[in-house]
Formats: structure tokens, sequence, C-alpha cells
């Protein structure tokens, strides 16, 4: 009996099977017949409870974003700023680059002769170059090479016809060299920058300063300025006239170098060369001397000014031109001072050539 129902159920599940396939090829082959649109509708049911979820893309400005930053970056051609550069001249009043001529040669074979100054620089005038140099740098007390300075600021931008009343403190004079001014006295600025450069009048350089700056104080402002102009990173001014004073001092280097932007103006080279000047303070006339006595002793030499203070010792800046060439000294702590610049010039002259 058992074996029966066995048999059974076996043949059954045979016969199942091939009815099922029957059914399938005849479903396939109907379909095929009726094409995949028929077959769609037949069998959407299943087709849609077995299908996976369709998304659809979602059109919204993230998924925008995301794929304009998926995409390679757009470089958009932008102007570009080409820079030429191009070699120029410092703008006036840069010192050390104002000209720019070949530096002469050296061309002679003589020894440098010996000199006493501990401060000491030669330079060629017309481009700047430096010769030789002996702590040229060092910042010393300037005594009266202060008034390079001063009459190069007067001179700025001023018509040396003008009339001055001359107004200074005498207490400031003591123990001074001298112009001779009298307090009130109507005196031209061209005979103060006289007076100022040929007998170092310490009357003279405080009369200027009142007048072109309304007090000495504020005239040593201006040299400052004038110091910060030129790119002379030495030099301090606390007078006009160049007295021993905490924080005043300059160098060899840098004074040469005043003197330098002041020889360009063609009354500053009058105010070094001049050997006497009558001058009329207040209606007098009496006659001035320059005591610079490298002037009557060294051919060609045309300036520029000397000083003397206990701090500073004997100090001058000198120039001398020959063959249409100009060379300054500038020598500090000199206790001869021809005997230093005199025969340096010589040696200088026979030496170096210029560029014609």
């Amino acid at each position: 009996m058992r074996l029966f129902v066995t048999v059974s159920v076996v043949a059954f599940a045979v016969l199942w099977t091939f009815g099922v396939q029957n059914w399938l090829a005849q479903s396939v082959q109907g379909s095929a017949e009726r094409g995949p649109t028929s077959i769609a509708r037949a069998d959407a049911a299943t087709a849609i409870a077995l299908a996976p979820p369709i998304v659809e893309p979602t059109r919204s400005r993230v998924a925008t974003t995301v794929t304009a930053a998926m995409l390679p970056p757009v470089i958009e051609s932008t102007p570009t700023l080409t820079l030429t550069v191009v070699p120029t001249r410092t703008p006036e009043p840069t010192a050390t680059t104002i000209d720019l001529a070949a530096p002469p040669a050296r061309t002679g074979n003589e020894r440098m002769p010996s000199f006493g100054a501990r401060e000491i620089v030669i330079v060629d005038a017309d481009s700047g170059a430096v010769l030789f140099e002996q702590a040229a740098h060092r910042r010393v007390a300037p005594a009266s090479t202060t008034k390079i300075v001063t009459a190069l600021v007067a001179l700025r931008n001023r018509d040396w016809s003008e009339m001055v009343t001359a107004d200074f403190d005498e207490t400031e004079l003591y123990d001074s060299t001298l112009m001779g001014l009298r307090r009130g006295e109507r005196v031209s600025l061209e005979d103060l920058l006289f007076g100022l450069m040929l007998p170092s009048g310490n009357d003279a350089a405080l009369a200027i300063a009142s007048h072109v700056a309304g007090s000495p104080s504020r005239f040593a402002t201006e040299m400052n300025e004038r110091a910060a102009e030129l790119g002379l990173l030495n030099s301090q001014f606390r007078n006009p006239h160049g007295l021993d004073a905490t924080g005043h001092y300059s160098s060899a280097y840098d004074m040469v170098q005043f003197a330098r932007a002041g020889m360009r103006d063609p009354r500053f080279r009058e105010l070094s060369s001049a050997r006497t000047r009558v001058v009329h303070p207040g209606g007098r006339s009496y006659e001035i001397v320059n005591l610079n006595r490298l002037l009557g002793q060294l051919s060609g030499a045309d300036g520029v000014k000397i000083g003397y203070t206990e701090d500073a010792g004997r100090t001058i800046v000198a120039s001398a031109t020959r063959n249409g060439h100009r060379v300054y000294i500038g020598a500090f702590h000199s206790a001869d001072l021809v005997g230093d610049c005199k025969p340096l010039f010589e040696w200088v002259f026979r030496n170096y050539t210029w560029k014609q």
C-alpha cells in the first residue's frame, strides 16, 4: 500500500512538470507571435511586482551643482600684465646715482701719498665713484661743513636777491666765527650766504634759518629732510651752523654728497669758490674773506667748506677741477687740511684718466 502511494505521487509530479513545460512553450510561441507589447500587457502585473523600483533622475539645483563640479574646470582667458624691467635712474635726489658718467680709470702706478685725517674719502664728481675711502661712513661731528647743507636748503626754490631782516640769538654765538651782522639789519639772502660760506658766519647761519623756516630748530628739520631725500643715512642735524651738539653728526662720504648736490647750482659754485666778497648789511659795506686756504694753494681748487670744533677737529670738503673733471675730498679729524688734501688731489689727477 505504501509503495502504491509513492509511485502515484512520483507519477503525478512527472505528469504535472510535463504539462507545465508544454504550457510555457505554447505561451512563449504565442507571445512571440503577438509581439513584445502583448507580453508587457499580459504579464504587466507580474513585471511590476518583480521589477526593481525605478528611480528617475532628480532635476534639482543640487544635482546640477554636483554635475558641474564633476566637469573639467573651465579656465577663462584673462588679460595678463607683462612687466618689462627697464633700467631707470633713481629720481633725484639719490646722491650716488644723480649722474651716469663712466668713472675714471686708474692708469698710473704712483703710490698714494700718506695723510693724517682719520676719516677720508675721494670721490669723482661726474660718476660718484669712490676712488678711495677710510672710515668714510663713520658718524662724526662735522663742524662748519654743516653750512654746506644750510646753503643747500636756503637756495632751494628761492631767489637770493630777497631781503632778510637779520634775526638771531646772540647767546648762541659765544666763541663763534662771525659775518659781522647786527640784529635787525636788512640784508640780502645773497650776502648772508656769502657770509655763511666764506668767513663761516654763525650769525649768518641763524639769520638764514629764521628767515627760511621761522626758527633754527625748524630749519634743522628741513636739513634732515634734505638728507633723507638724498638717501644719506649717516647725517643728522640739530642746528644750521655746526657747533657741537648731541645728535648732530655726519660723515665724510655724506658731506661730499651734499657738496655734489650743491655744486649743480651755479650760485652754490660761486659761494664755494669765491675768495673774497664785499657785503652790504644794513647799508654798511665791508669785505669778507674765505677761510679755505686750499683755494689759493692748489691749481683748480674751487671749494667747498672748512670747519673746526673741539669734537670735530679740523674738517674739510674740498673740490678741485682740471680739464673739465671735478674731484672731491672729504677729510675729518685732520691736523693739516692743506697738507692732507693737496698731495691727494695731485696724485688723483696724475694717476686717473677720464674718457673724453
